[in-house]
């Protein structure tokens, strides 16, 4: 299988595709901002400065980004899917040197801004973030609490309105040379992110087969 890199503004859907593509064909997923924020629960120095700039709406370094990921793959042996990475031309440089030698394709998930910022500020997740909700379209059984754990489910800081029009910001000023380059290299396919989950996938999955 081509490993998958997955391009789309944060609230876009990347990380509810990821989890299907995983239990559907077997992919491994590679979250940069799970991966970040496993350093930031650690209270480490490291993970102090990540999450005073993760608060801010900002960009974590990349040698940062490129270290997490280095300890984390395995490309001789398995297919990844990379979310959140790359968000900036030099980051799409370091990721294609790692990738080189091996099949990938970058899906870009294409989105309203307006509908980006209603889904992120009603976005609730558990603590590891790896249980995502959202409370208008994917509302958990019990008010608060995952449906699988059992445990409460909170708002990040990163997901409120304000940050979340900053991120957008950064997003827009930094994400248009990675899509540019991957359609330069014939390694794009676009999606239309403003359907249902199940509709996103039947469109990824044929675009990637």
């Amino acid at each position: 299988m081509k490993n998958l890199i997955l391009l789309g503004a944060p609230g876009s859907g990347k990380g509810t595709q990821s989890a299907k593509l995983v239990d559907t064909l077997g992919y491994n997923h590679v979250s940069t901002g799970n991966l970040l924020r496993e350093e930031i629960a650690k209270k480490s120095d490291l993970g102090l400065k990540v999450k005073a700039v993760m608060d801010a709406g900002q960009l974590v370094s990349d040698e940062l980004v490129v270290e997490l990921l280095k300890a984390n793959l395995d490309l001789k042996n398995s297919s990844y899917i990379f979310d959140g990475y790359p968000r900036n031309e030099a980051q799409t440089e370091t990721l294609n040197s790692i990738l080189e030698g091996h099949q990938y394709l970058a899906v870009y998930f294409k989105l309203d801004t307006e509908n980006l910022v209603e889904r992120l500020t009603n976005r609730r997740v558990t603590r590891n973030g790896k249980h995502i909700y959202n409370l208008k379209t994917n509302p958990p059984k019990v008010a608060g609490v995952c449906d699988i754990t059992g445990e409460e489910l909170i708002q990040r800081d990163d997901d409120k309105e304000e940050v979340v029009r900053d991120r957008m910001k950064v997003f827009n000023e930094t994400m248009q040379p990675v899509i540019d380059k991957y359609r330069s290299l014939n390694a794009l396919v676009e999606v239309d992110a403003d359907q249902t989950p199940n509709k996103v996938l039947e469109e990824i999955r044929s675009k990637i087969s």
